[in-house]
Protein backbone atom coordinates (compact mmCIF):
# COMPACT_ATOMS: atom_id res chain seq x y z
CA UNK A 1 0.00 0.00 0.00
CA UNK A 2 1.12 3.56 -0.71
CA UNK A 3 -0.30 6.94 0.19
CA UNK A 4 -1.36 9.00 -2.81
CA UNK A 5 -4.27 10.96 -4.18
CA UNK A 6 -6.82 9.42 -6.53
CA UNK A 7 -5.48 11.65 -9.31
CA UNK A 8 -1.97 10.32 -8.81
CA UNK A 9 -3.28 6.75 -8.75
CA UNK A 10 -5.17 7.27 -12.02
CA UNK A 11 -2.06 8.65 -13.73
CA UNK A 12 0.18 5.88 -12.39
CA UNK A 13 -2.24 3.22 -13.58
CA UNK A 14 -2.41 4.74 -17.06
CA UNK A 15 1.36 4.62 -17.33
CA UNK A 16 1.46 1.13 -15.83
CA UNK A 17 -0.88 -0.20 -18.52
CA UNK A 18 1.27 1.27 -21.27
CA UNK A 19 -0.95 4.22 -22.18
CA UNK A 20 1.11 6.86 -23.99
CA UNK A 21 -1.67 9.24 -25.12
CA UNK A 22 -5.00 10.39 -23.75
CA UNK A 23 -7.52 12.27 -25.92
CA UNK A 24 -9.95 14.64 -24.25
CA UNK A 25 -12.12 17.75 -24.25
CA UNK A 26 -11.77 19.88 -21.11
CA UNK A 27 -12.77 19.99 -18.37
CA UNK A 28 -12.26 16.47 -17.01
CA UNK A 29 -9.88 14.98 -14.43
CA UNK A 30 -7.65 18.05 -14.56
CA UNK A 31 -5.44 17.07 -11.63
CA UNK A 32 -4.99 13.59 -13.04
CA UNK A 33 -4.06 15.05 -16.44
CA UNK A 34 -1.44 17.19 -14.70
CA UNK A 35 -0.05 14.09 -12.98
CA UNK A 36 0.03 12.25 -16.32
CA UNK A 37 2.23 14.96 -17.83
CA UNK A 38 4.92 14.31 -15.24
CA UNK A 39 4.78 10.60 -16.09
CA UNK A 40 5.24 11.08 -19.83
CA UNK A 41 1.64 10.43 -20.91
CA UNK A 42 0.83 12.84 -23.75
CA UNK A 43 -2.47 14.75 -23.37
CA UNK A 44 -4.17 15.57 -26.70
CA UNK A 45 -6.88 18.23 -26.37
CA UNK A 46 -9.35 18.00 -29.23
CA UNK A 47 -12.14 20.22 -30.54
CA UNK A 48 -14.89 17.68 -29.93
CA UNK A 49 -15.63 14.63 -27.83
CA UNK A 50 -16.50 12.47 -30.82
CA UNK A 51 -13.16 13.29 -32.42
CA UNK A 52 -11.41 12.43 -29.14
CA UNK A 53 -13.08 8.99 -29.19
CA UNK A 54 -12.09 8.48 -32.84
CA UNK A 55 -8.47 9.40 -32.11
CA UNK A 56 -8.37 6.98 -29.19
CA UNK A 57 -9.92 4.38 -31.48
CA UNK A 58 -7.27 4.87 -34.19
CA UNK A 59 -4.56 4.76 -31.53
CA UNK A 60 -5.89 1.42 -30.24
CA UNK A 61 -6.18 -0.14 -33.71
CA UNK A 62 -2.61 0.82 -34.56
CA UNK A 63 -0.98 -0.07 -31.24
CA UNK A 64 -3.08 -2.98 -30.00
CA UNK A 65 -3.32 -1.12 -26.68
CA UNK A 66 -6.52 0.34 -25.25
CA UNK A 67 -7.10 3.91 -26.36
CA UNK A 68 -8.18 6.38 -23.67
CA UNK A 69 -10.67 9.24 -24.16
CA UNK A 70 -12.22 11.56 -21.59
CA UNK A 71 -15.04 14.10 -21.39
CA UNK A 72 -17.00 15.97 -18.76
CA UNK A 73 -20.62 15.06 -18.17
CA UNK A 74 -22.21 17.47 -20.65
CA UNK A 75 -20.04 15.97 -23.41
CA UNK A 76 -20.69 12.35 -22.45
CA UNK A 77 -23.30 11.78 -25.17
CA UNK A 78 -20.90 13.03 -27.83
CA UNK A 79 -18.20 10.72 -26.50
CA UNK A 80 -20.67 7.84 -26.44
CA UNK A 81 -21.53 8.42 -30.12
CA UNK A 82 -17.81 8.17 -30.90
CA UNK A 83 -17.64 4.68 -29.35
CA UNK A 84 -19.96 3.12 -31.92
CA UNK A 85 -17.22 2.57 -34.48
CA UNK A 86 -14.89 0.98 -31.93
CA UNK A 87 -17.71 -1.31 -30.80
CA UNK A 88 -18.47 -2.37 -34.37
CA UNK A 89 -14.78 -2.99 -35.10
CA UNK A 90 -13.96 -4.81 -31.82
CA UNK A 91 -11.47 -2.20 -30.61
CA UNK A 92 -10.26 -1.92 -26.97
CA UNK A 93 -11.13 1.54 -25.68
CA UNK A 94 -11.46 3.13 -22.23
CA UNK A 95 -13.90 6.06 -22.03
CA UNK A 96 -13.96 8.20 -18.88
CA UNK A 97 -16.72 10.71 -18.18
CA UNK A 98 -18.00 12.82 -15.32
CA UNK A 99 -21.40 12.20 -13.77
CA UNK A 100 -23.90 13.33 -11.19
CA UNK A 101 -23.42 13.44 -7.43
CA UNK A 102 -25.81 12.24 -4.75
CA UNK A 103 -26.48 15.82 -3.60
CA UNK A 104 -27.20 17.16 -7.09
CA UNK A 105 -29.51 14.52 -8.49
CA UNK A 106 -33.12 15.46 -9.30
CA UNK A 107 -32.46 19.15 -8.54
CA UNK A 108 -31.86 20.61 -12.03
CA UNK A 109 -28.12 20.90 -11.50
CA UNK A 110 -26.35 22.85 -14.24
CA UNK A 111 -25.59 20.69 -17.31
CA UNK A 112 -26.80 17.54 -15.55
CA UNK A 113 -28.69 14.93 -17.56
CA UNK A 114 -28.87 11.26 -16.60
CA UNK A 115 -27.05 9.63 -19.50
CA UNK A 116 -25.27 6.66 -17.97
CA UNK A 117 -27.40 3.93 -19.59
CA UNK A 118 -26.68 5.16 -23.14
CA UNK A 119 -23.24 3.54 -22.88
CA UNK A 120 -24.75 0.07 -22.37
CA UNK A 121 -25.24 -0.58 -26.09
CA UNK A 122 -21.74 0.46 -27.20
CA UNK A 123 -19.56 -1.02 -24.44
CA UNK A 124 -18.64 -4.39 -22.99
CA UNK A 125 -18.55 -2.92 -19.46
CA UNK A 126 -20.30 0.20 -18.18
CA UNK A 127 -19.66 1.06 -14.54
CA UNK A 128 -19.92 3.93 -12.07
CA UNK A 129 -17.09 4.79 -9.71
CA UNK A 130 -19.12 5.95 -6.71
CA UNK A 131 -16.19 6.16 -4.35
CA UNK A 132 -12.53 6.85 -5.02
CA UNK A 133 -11.58 3.70 -3.13
CA UNK A 134 -13.18 1.71 -5.97
CA UNK A 135 -11.01 3.37 -8.61
CA UNK A 136 -8.15 0.82 -8.54
CA UNK A 137 -10.26 -2.32 -8.94
CA UNK A 138 -12.65 -0.79 -11.49
CA UNK A 139 -9.79 0.48 -13.64
CA UNK A 140 -8.25 -2.99 -13.57
CA UNK A 141 -11.60 -4.52 -14.52
CA UNK A 142 -11.98 -1.98 -17.33
CA UNK A 143 -8.64 -2.96 -18.87
CA UNK A 144 -9.45 -6.66 -18.43
CA UNK A 145 -12.78 -6.29 -20.19
CA UNK A 146 -11.48 -4.07 -22.97
CA UNK A 147 -8.76 -6.50 -24.06
CA UNK A 148 -10.04 -9.99 -23.19
CA UNK A 149 -11.90 -12.28 -25.57
CA UNK A 150 -13.41 -10.21 -28.34
CA UNK A 151 -12.04 -6.71 -27.51
CA UNK A 152 -14.28 -3.67 -27.19
CA UNK A 153 -14.92 -0.31 -25.51
CA UNK A 154 -15.58 0.10 -21.79
CA UNK A 155 -16.85 3.12 -19.85
CA UNK A 156 -16.29 4.41 -16.32
CA UNK A 157 -18.39 7.30 -14.99
CA UNK A 158 -16.87 9.28 -12.14
CA UNK A 159 -18.89 10.92 -9.41
CA UNK A 160 -19.08 14.59 -10.42
CA UNK A 161 -19.52 16.34 -13.72
CA UNK A 162 -15.82 17.09 -14.21
CA UNK A 163 -14.65 13.85 -12.68
CA UNK A 164 -12.65 15.61 -9.97
CA UNK A 165 -11.21 13.14 -7.51
CA UNK A 166 -10.86 14.01 -3.78
CA UNK A 167 -7.57 15.79 -2.96
CA UNK A 168 -6.87 13.69 0.13
CA UNK A 169 -4.12 11.09 0.14
CA UNK A 170 -5.35 7.59 0.83
CA UNK A 171 -3.75 4.17 1.13
CA UNK A 172 -3.95 2.58 -2.32
CA UNK A 173 -2.52 -0.66 -3.61
CA UNK A 174 -0.97 0.22 -6.97
CA UNK A 175 -1.51 -3.10 -8.74
CA UNK A 176 -1.00 -3.29 -12.52
CA UNK A 177 -2.02 -6.38 -14.50
CA UNK A 178 0.25 -5.62 -17.42
CA UNK A 179 -1.01 -8.45 -19.62
CA UNK A 180 -4.30 -6.58 -20.02
CA UNK A 181 -2.53 -3.57 -21.49
CA UNK A 182 -2.43 -5.14 -24.96
CA UNK A 183 -4.48 -7.38 -27.25
CA UNK A 184 -4.60 -10.36 -26.94
CA UNK A 185 -3.92 -10.84 -23.21
CA UNK A 186 -4.54 -14.59 -23.59
CA UNK A 187 -3.97 -16.96 -26.50
CA UNK A 188 -6.44 -19.78 -25.86
CA UNK A 189 -5.45 -23.10 -27.42
CA UNK A 190 -8.02 -24.87 -29.61
CA UNK A 191 -9.36 -28.33 -28.87
CA UNK A 192 -7.31 -30.67 -31.05
CA UNK A 193 -10.29 -32.77 -32.12
CA UNK A 194 -11.83 -29.69 -33.75
CA UNK A 195 -8.50 -28.96 -35.42
CA UNK A 196 -8.35 -32.52 -36.80
CA UNK A 197 -11.97 -32.29 -37.97
CA UNK A 198 -11.21 -29.03 -39.78
CA UNK A 199 -8.10 -30.54 -41.37
CA UNK A 200 -10.15 -33.48 -42.66
CA UNK A 201 -12.78 -31.18 -44.21
CA UNK A 202 -10.10 -29.01 -45.82
CA UNK A 203 -8.45 -32.09 -47.30
CA UNK A 204 -11.73 -33.26 -48.90
CA UNK A 205 -12.81 -29.87 -50.26
CA UNK A 206 -12.38 -29.32 -54.00
CA UNK A 207 -12.88 -25.53 -53.95
CA UNK A 208 -11.99 -24.22 -50.48
CA UNK A 209 -11.44 -20.53 -49.76
CA UNK A 210 -10.32 -18.60 -46.66
CA UNK A 211 -11.94 -15.36 -45.53
CA UNK A 212 -9.37 -13.58 -43.34
CA UNK A 213 -10.84 -11.11 -40.85
CA UNK A 214 -9.73 -8.53 -38.36
CA UNK A 215 -9.01 -11.20 -35.78
CA UNK A 216 -6.04 -12.33 -37.87
CA UNK A 217 -4.58 -8.83 -37.72
CA UNK A 218 -5.34 -8.43 -33.99
CA UNK A 219 -3.63 -11.74 -33.26
CA UNK A 220 -0.63 -10.88 -35.46
CA UNK A 221 -1.30 -14.13 -37.33
CA UNK A 222 -0.48 -12.90 -40.84
CA UNK A 223 2.50 -15.21 -41.32
CA UNK A 224 0.54 -18.25 -40.15
CA UNK A 225 -2.36 -17.38 -42.44
CA UNK A 226 -0.09 -17.29 -45.47
CA UNK A 227 1.75 -20.44 -44.41
CA UNK A 228 -1.49 -22.42 -44.12
CA UNK A 229 -2.81 -21.08 -47.42
CA UNK A 230 0.41 -22.03 -49.20
CA UNK A 231 0.57 -25.47 -47.58
CA UNK A 232 -2.99 -26.29 -48.68
CA UNK A 233 -3.03 -24.14 -51.84
CA UNK A 234 -6.18 -22.31 -50.65
CA UNK A 235 -7.07 -18.87 -52.08
CA UNK A 236 -7.54 -16.10 -49.51
CA UNK A 237 -10.15 -13.34 -49.55
CA UNK A 238 -10.22 -10.69 -46.82
CA UNK A 239 -12.68 -8.53 -44.96
CA UNK A 240 -11.96 -4.81 -44.73
CA UNK A 241 -10.49 -5.34 -41.25
CA UNK A 242 -8.42 -8.20 -42.64
CA UNK A 243 -7.09 -6.28 -45.65
CA UNK A 244 -3.31 -6.56 -45.70
CA UNK A 245 -3.17 -9.85 -43.79
CA UNK A 246 -2.00 -11.34 -47.09
CA UNK A 247 -0.15 -9.26 -49.66
CA UNK A 248 -2.44 -8.46 -52.56
CA UNK A 249 0.32 -9.43 -54.98
CA UNK A 250 0.43 -12.97 -53.55
CA UNK A 251 -0.69 -15.63 -56.09
CA UNK A 252 -3.36 -16.89 -53.68
CA UNK A 253 -4.75 -13.43 -52.79
CA UNK A 254 -8.25 -12.77 -54.12
CA UNK A 255 -8.97 -9.36 -52.58
CA UNK A 256 -11.82 -7.86 -50.64
CA UNK A 257 -15.11 -9.76 -50.28
CA UNK A 258 -18.56 -8.54 -49.28
CA UNK A 259 -20.33 -5.23 -49.81
CA UNK A 260 -17.18 -3.13 -50.29
CA UNK A 261 -15.44 -5.64 -52.51
CA UNK A 262 -13.86 -6.81 -55.72
CA UNK A 263 -15.96 -8.72 -58.22
CA UNK A 264 -13.35 -11.47 -58.35
CA UNK A 265 -13.48 -12.04 -54.59
CA UNK A 266 -17.27 -12.25 -54.41
CA UNK A 267 -17.34 -14.61 -57.37
CA UNK A 268 -14.61 -16.82 -55.91
CA UNK A 269 -16.30 -17.07 -52.52
CA UNK A 270 -19.63 -17.82 -54.23
CA UNK A 271 -18.06 -20.66 -56.23
CA UNK A 272 -16.31 -22.24 -53.23
CA UNK A 273 -17.55 -25.50 -51.76
CA UNK A 274 -16.00 -24.69 -48.36
CA UNK A 275 -15.55 -21.26 -46.75
CA UNK A 276 -13.12 -20.93 -43.84
CA UNK A 277 -13.77 -17.79 -41.75
CA UNK A 278 -10.72 -16.90 -39.63
CA UNK A 279 -11.17 -14.08 -37.11
CA UNK A 280 -14.37 -12.89 -38.76
CA UNK A 281 -17.92 -13.41 -37.50
CA UNK A 282 -19.29 -13.56 -41.06
CA UNK A 283 -21.50 -10.52 -40.52
CA UNK A 284 -23.62 -8.69 -43.07
CA UNK A 285 -20.86 -6.52 -44.52
CA UNK A 286 -18.27 -9.19 -45.26
CA UNK A 287 -20.94 -11.50 -46.74
CA UNK A 288 -22.97 -8.83 -48.57
CA UNK A 289 -25.99 -9.45 -46.35
CA UNK A 290 -25.34 -13.22 -46.08
CA UNK A 291 -25.47 -13.80 -49.84
CA UNK A 292 -21.69 -14.33 -50.36
CA UNK A 293 -21.33 -17.21 -49.63
CA UNK A 294 -24.84 -18.51 -50.10
CA UNK A 295 -26.54 -20.23 -47.15
CA UNK A 296 -25.90 -23.98 -47.10
CA UNK A 297 -22.21 -23.89 -48.00
CA UNK A 298 -19.85 -25.86 -45.76
CA UNK A 299 -18.28 -23.47 -43.22
CA UNK A 300 -15.36 -23.73 -40.80
CA UNK A 301 -14.86 -20.87 -38.35
CA UNK A 302 -12.14 -19.83 -35.92
CA UNK A 303 -12.96 -17.16 -33.34
CA UNK A 304 -11.70 -16.17 -29.91
CA UNK A 305 -15.27 -15.44 -28.78
CA UNK A 306 -17.54 -18.51 -28.42
CA UNK A 307 -20.63 -16.34 -28.92
CA UNK A 308 -19.57 -15.68 -32.53
CA UNK A 309 -19.13 -19.30 -33.56
CA UNK A 310 -21.99 -20.22 -35.87
CA UNK A 311 -23.81 -16.92 -35.34
CA UNK A 312 -24.29 -16.22 -39.06
CA UNK A 313 -23.71 -19.55 -40.82
CA UNK A 314 -24.18 -23.02 -39.30
CA UNK A 315 -20.62 -24.31 -38.93
CA UNK A 316 -19.51 -27.75 -39.94
CA UNK A 317 -16.59 -27.19 -37.53
CA UNK A 318 -16.36 -24.44 -34.88
CA UNK A 319 -12.93 -23.80 -33.36
CA UNK A 320 -12.63 -21.66 -30.26
CA UNK A 321 -9.14 -20.22 -30.02
CA UNK A 322 -6.69 -17.45 -30.73
CA UNK A 323 -6.12 -17.13 -34.47
CA UNK A 324 -2.33 -17.33 -34.33
CA UNK A 325 -2.16 -20.38 -32.07
CA UNK A 326 -5.01 -22.17 -33.85
CA UNK A 327 -3.44 -21.64 -37.26
CA UNK A 328 -0.17 -23.01 -35.91
CA UNK A 329 -1.95 -26.17 -34.77
CA UNK A 330 -3.65 -26.51 -38.16
CA UNK A 331 -0.33 -26.08 -39.97
CA UNK A 332 1.12 -28.89 -37.85
CA UNK A 333 -1.89 -31.14 -38.56
CA UNK A 334 -2.71 -30.77 -42.26
CA UNK A 335 -0.97 -32.60 -45.07
CA UNK A 336 0.67 -30.48 -47.74
CA UNK A 337 -1.21 -30.27 -51.03
CA UNK A 338 0.80 -29.91 -54.22
CA UNK A 339 0.09 -26.98 -56.55
CA UNK A 340 -0.77 -29.48 -59.30
CA UNK A 341 -3.44 -31.14 -57.14
CA UNK A 342 -5.16 -27.81 -56.58
CA UNK A 343 -4.54 -26.16 -59.95
CA UNK A 344 -8.09 -26.58 -61.27
CA UNK A 345 -9.43 -24.42 -58.45
CA UNK A 346 -6.49 -22.04 -58.00
CA UNK A 347 -6.36 -21.61 -61.76
CA UNK A 348 -10.02 -20.63 -61.82
CA UNK A 349 -9.51 -18.09 -59.03
CA UNK A 350 -6.44 -16.66 -60.78
CA UNK A 351 -8.54 -16.25 -63.92
CA UNK A 352 -11.15 -14.27 -61.95
CA UNK A 353 -8.47 -12.02 -60.44
CA UNK A 354 -6.80 -11.45 -63.81
CA UNK A 355 -10.12 -10.51 -65.38
CA UNK A 356 -10.75 -8.01 -62.59
CA UNK A 357 -7.30 -6.45 -63.04
CA UNK A 358 -7.75 -6.05 -66.79
CA UNK A 359 -11.13 -4.41 -66.26
CA UNK A 360 -10.02 -2.00 -63.52
CA UNK A 361 -6.63 -1.06 -64.99
CA UNK A 362 -8.45 1.19 -67.47
CA UNK A 363 -9.66 3.50 -64.71
CA UNK A 364 -6.64 3.12 -62.40
CA UNK A 365 -4.45 4.43 -65.23
CA UNK A 366 -6.98 6.90 -66.65
CA UNK A 367 -5.84 10.42 -67.58
CA UNK A 368 -9.40 11.71 -67.58
CA UNK A 369 -10.15 15.11 -66.05
CA UNK A 370 -11.79 15.60 -63.62
CA UNK A 371 -9.76 12.80 -62.14
CA UNK A 372 -11.05 9.28 -61.54
CA UNK A 373 -10.84 8.09 -57.88
CA UNK A 374 -9.37 4.81 -59.16
CA UNK A 375 -6.42 6.82 -60.48
CA UNK A 376 -5.94 8.28 -57.00
CA UNK A 377 -5.92 4.77 -55.51
CA UNK A 378 -3.40 3.61 -58.10
CA UNK A 379 -1.09 6.48 -57.14
CA UNK A 380 -1.40 5.66 -53.43
CA UNK A 381 -0.48 2.03 -54.15
CA UNK A 382 2.70 3.14 -55.90
CA UNK A 383 3.67 5.85 -53.40
CA UNK A 384 2.79 4.37 -49.98
CA UNK A 385 6.14 3.48 -48.33
CA UNK A 386 6.94 -0.13 -47.38
CA UNK A 387 6.19 0.70 -43.74
CA UNK A 388 3.29 3.04 -44.52
CA UNK A 389 -0.17 2.93 -42.96
CA UNK A 390 -3.28 3.81 -44.95
CA UNK A 391 -6.31 4.90 -42.91
CA UNK A 392 -9.64 4.98 -44.71
CA UNK A 393 -12.98 6.58 -44.05
CA UNK A 394 -16.20 4.70 -44.79
CA UNK A 395 -18.63 4.91 -47.71
CA UNK A 396 -17.02 5.60 -51.05
CA UNK A 397 -13.63 6.04 -49.34
CA UNK A 398 -13.81 2.46 -48.04
CA UNK A 399 -15.01 1.16 -51.40
CA UNK A 400 -12.26 2.88 -53.37
CA UNK A 401 -9.36 2.07 -51.03
CA UNK A 402 -10.58 -1.40 -50.08
CA UNK A 403 -10.87 -2.55 -53.66
CA UNK A 404 -8.39 -0.41 -55.57
CA UNK A 405 -5.43 0.29 -53.24
CA UNK A 406 -3.12 -2.70 -52.87
CA UNK A 407 -0.98 -3.63 -49.87
CA UNK A 408 2.24 -4.83 -51.53
CA UNK A 409 4.74 -4.85 -48.63
CA UNK A 410 4.65 -6.89 -45.43
CA UNK A 411 5.25 -3.75 -43.35
CA UNK A 412 2.23 -1.88 -44.71
CA UNK A 413 -1.07 -1.67 -42.85
CA UNK A 414 -4.63 -0.79 -43.75
CA UNK A 415 -6.93 0.56 -41.02
CA UNK A 416 -10.49 1.40 -41.91
CA UNK A 417 -13.57 2.97 -40.43
CA UNK A 418 -16.26 0.47 -39.43
CA UNK A 419 -19.14 2.64 -40.62
CA UNK A 420 -19.09 6.18 -39.12
CA UNK A 421 -18.48 8.75 -41.85
CA UNK A 422 -15.92 11.29 -40.66
CA UNK A 423 -13.92 8.77 -38.61
CA UNK A 424 -11.02 8.63 -41.07
CA UNK A 425 -9.23 11.92 -40.38
CA UNK A 426 -9.33 11.95 -36.54
CA UNK A 427 -8.76 8.19 -36.58
CA UNK A 428 -5.57 8.75 -38.59
CA UNK A 429 -4.33 11.23 -35.97
CA UNK A 430 -4.67 8.52 -33.33
CA UNK A 431 -2.86 6.06 -35.59
CA UNK A 432 0.02 8.52 -36.01
CA UNK A 433 0.22 9.07 -32.24
CA UNK A 434 0.58 5.31 -31.81
CA UNK A 435 3.09 4.96 -34.69
CA UNK A 436 5.01 8.26 -34.71
CA UNK A 437 7.93 6.92 -36.75
CA UNK A 438 5.83 5.49 -39.58
CA UNK A 439 4.26 7.33 -42.53
CA UNK A 440 0.49 7.60 -42.08
CA UNK A 441 -1.81 8.54 -44.95
CA UNK A 442 -5.56 9.09 -44.65
CA UNK A 443 -8.05 8.76 -47.51
CA UNK A 444 -11.37 10.52 -47.05
CA UNK A 445 -13.88 12.42 -49.12
CA UNK A 446 -14.96 16.02 -48.79
CA UNK A 447 -18.10 14.77 -47.04
CA UNK A 448 -16.01 12.90 -44.48
CA UNK A 449 -13.53 15.75 -44.03
CA UNK A 450 -16.22 18.27 -43.18
CA UNK A 451 -17.14 16.34 -40.01
CA UNK A 452 -13.98 17.14 -38.05
CA UNK A 453 -12.25 19.84 -40.07
CA UNK A 454 -11.31 21.69 -36.88
CA UNK A 455 -8.97 18.85 -35.90
CA UNK A 456 -6.53 20.15 -38.53
CA UNK A 457 -5.65 22.72 -35.88
CA UNK A 458 -5.14 19.89 -33.38
CA UNK A 459 -2.80 18.12 -35.79
CA UNK A 460 -0.81 21.32 -36.35
CA UNK A 461 -0.68 22.19 -32.65
CA UNK A 462 0.76 18.81 -31.65
CA UNK A 463 2.78 18.14 -34.81
CA UNK A 464 0.79 15.01 -35.71
CA UNK A 465 2.13 14.78 -39.24
CA UNK A 466 -0.35 12.79 -41.28
CA UNK A 467 -0.98 13.16 -45.02
CA UNK A 468 -4.72 13.53 -45.64
CA UNK A 469 -5.88 12.80 -49.19
CA UNK A 470 -9.27 14.44 -49.71
CA UNK A 471 -11.20 12.99 -52.64
CA UNK A 472 -13.09 16.21 -53.43
CA UNK A 473 -16.05 15.60 -55.73
CA UNK A 474 -17.98 18.54 -54.19
CA UNK A 475 -20.71 16.41 -52.73
CA UNK A 476 -21.94 13.16 -51.22
CA UNK A 477 -22.03 11.58 -54.64
CA UNK A 478 -22.58 8.11 -53.20
CA UNK A 479 -26.17 9.27 -52.74
CA UNK A 480 -26.72 10.05 -56.45
CA UNK A 481 -28.46 6.71 -57.21
CA UNK A 482 -30.71 7.11 -54.15
CA UNK A 483 -31.64 10.67 -55.11
CA UNK A 484 -32.19 9.59 -58.70
CA UNK A 485 -34.56 6.86 -57.59
CA UNK A 486 -36.66 9.41 -55.71
CA UNK A 487 -36.68 12.27 -58.25
CA UNK A 488 -36.26 10.33 -61.48
CA UNK A 489 -33.14 9.89 -63.60
CA UNK A 490 -31.77 13.08 -65.07
CA UNK A 491 -33.69 15.40 -62.73
CA UNK A 492 -31.73 18.10 -60.90
CA UNK A 493 -34.42 18.77 -58.31
CA UNK A 494 -32.69 16.69 -55.65
CA UNK A 495 -29.19 18.08 -56.16
CA UNK A 496 -29.41 20.22 -53.03
CA UNK A 497 -29.54 17.12 -50.82
CA UNK A 498 -26.20 15.73 -51.95
CA UNK A 499 -24.14 18.61 -53.45
CA UNK A 500 -21.83 20.97 -51.53
CA UNK A 501 -20.57 24.48 -52.26
CA UNK A 502 -18.06 24.14 -55.09
CA UNK A 503 -16.09 27.19 -53.97
CA UNK A 504 -14.55 25.52 -50.90
CA UNK A 505 -10.78 24.99 -51.04
CA UNK A 506 -9.57 22.42 -48.50
CA UNK A 507 -5.92 23.11 -49.26
CA UNK A 508 -6.28 26.78 -48.33
CA UNK A 509 -8.38 25.88 -45.30
CA UNK A 510 -5.62 23.54 -44.13
CA UNK A 511 -3.05 26.33 -44.47
CA UNK A 512 -5.21 28.70 -42.44
CA UNK A 513 -5.30 26.12 -39.63
CA UNK A 514 -1.52 25.66 -39.54
CA UNK A 515 -1.09 22.71 -41.92
CA UNK A 516 0.29 22.46 -45.43
CA UNK A 517 -2.20 22.27 -48.27
CA UNK A 518 -1.84 21.20 -51.91
CA UNK A 519 -4.61 21.01 -54.52
CA UNK A 520 -4.19 18.58 -57.44
CA UNK A 521 -6.30 18.63 -60.60
CA UNK A 522 -4.07 16.85 -63.15
CA UNK A 523 -3.60 13.06 -62.87
CA UNK A 524 0.02 13.24 -64.00
CA UNK A 525 0.96 15.43 -61.04
CA UNK A 526 -0.53 13.27 -58.29
CA UNK A 527 2.28 10.80 -57.54
CA UNK A 528 4.91 13.53 -57.26
CA UNK A 529 2.64 15.56 -54.97
CA UNK A 530 2.01 12.57 -52.70
CA UNK A 531 5.74 11.82 -52.49
CA UNK A 532 6.44 15.46 -51.65
CA UNK A 533 3.68 15.51 -49.03
CA UNK A 534 5.18 12.48 -47.28
CA UNK A 535 8.44 14.40 -46.94
CA UNK A 536 6.94 17.57 -45.45
CA UNK A 537 7.46 17.67 -41.71
CA UNK A 538 3.93 18.98 -41.08
CA UNK A 539 0.38 17.72 -41.39
CA UNK A 540 -0.57 17.95 -45.07
CA UNK A 541 -3.90 18.04 -46.88
CA UNK A 542 -3.69 16.89 -50.50
CA UNK A 543 -6.98 17.93 -52.08
CA UNK A 544 -7.65 15.93 -55.23
CA UNK A 545 -10.38 17.24 -57.52
CA UNK A 546 -12.29 14.26 -58.87
CA UNK A 547 -15.27 13.53 -61.09
CA UNK A 548 -18.53 14.08 -59.20
CA UNK A 549 -20.23 11.39 -61.31
CA UNK A 550 -17.61 8.70 -60.54
CA UNK A 551 -19.41 6.11 -58.46
CA UNK A 552 -17.76 3.14 -56.79
CA UNK A 553 -18.82 -0.20 -58.29
CA UNK A 554 -21.63 -2.01 -56.55
CA UNK A 555 -20.98 -5.43 -55.09
CA UNK A 556 -21.33 -8.43 -57.37
CA UNK A 557 -24.13 -10.69 -56.17
CA UNK A 558 -24.89 -14.23 -57.38
CA UNK A 559 -28.13 -14.65 -59.26
CA UNK A 560 -31.02 -16.11 -57.29
CA UNK A 561 -31.33 -19.87 -57.75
Amino acid sequence: MAKMTGSKLFAEMMRGYGVTHAFFVPTILMKALAEMESLGVKRIMTHGEKAAAYMADGYARASGRPGVCLAQQIGASNLCAGLKDAYLARVPLLAITGGSTVNSRYRHAYQEIEDFSQFDSVTKFNAQVDDVTRLPDLLRQAFRMATSGSPGPVHLRLRNKQGDLPPDELDFQLLIEAQFGKVPPFRPEPEMQQVRDAAALLARAQRPIIVSGGGVAASQAQAELVQLAEKLQIPVATSLNGKGTILETHPLAVGLVGTYSRVCANRAVSEADLVFFIGSPGGGHVTHDWRVPAPGVTVIQIDIDPAELGRNYPNAVSILGDAKVTLQRLIETVQRKSPDAAKAWTGRVTQLVDEWRIETDRTRKSDAMPMRPERVCGAITEVLPPDGVLVSDTGHAGMWTGGMVEMTHAGQRYIRCAGSLGWGFPGSLGVKCALPDRPVMCFTGDGGMYYHLAELETAARYGINVVVVVNNNTGLNQEIPLVGAVYGGGSTKGDDIWRFNKGVNFAKTAESLGCAGIRVEKPGELKDVLRRALGINRPVVVEVMTDEQALAPTAWTPKAR
